[in-house]
């Protein structure tokens, strides 16, 4: 039976996933800008939503008024 090996410290990149040494949390500057476009975009989405259903709160209260 083999003994097992030992990894060297590392970190997952949270974009893609590959693990690399070091102590940020991207792994390129790539994946770091990638990252800050699909939160950017994930936040718009979420003020819309927010945006919408204020409408909607707004419109139902008027009608039922």
């Amino acid at each position: 039976m083999a003994a097992p090996t030992k990894i060297a410290q590392h970190h997952h990149c949270q974009e893609c996933g590959r693990a690399f040494a070091g102590e940020e949390r991207y792994c390129s500057d790539e994946c770091e800008s990638s990252r800050k476009g699909v939160l950017q975009k994930k936040k718009k989405q979420l003020l819309f939503l927010y945006a919408i259903s204020f409408i909607i709160l707004i419109v139902a209260v008027l009608f039922w008024a």
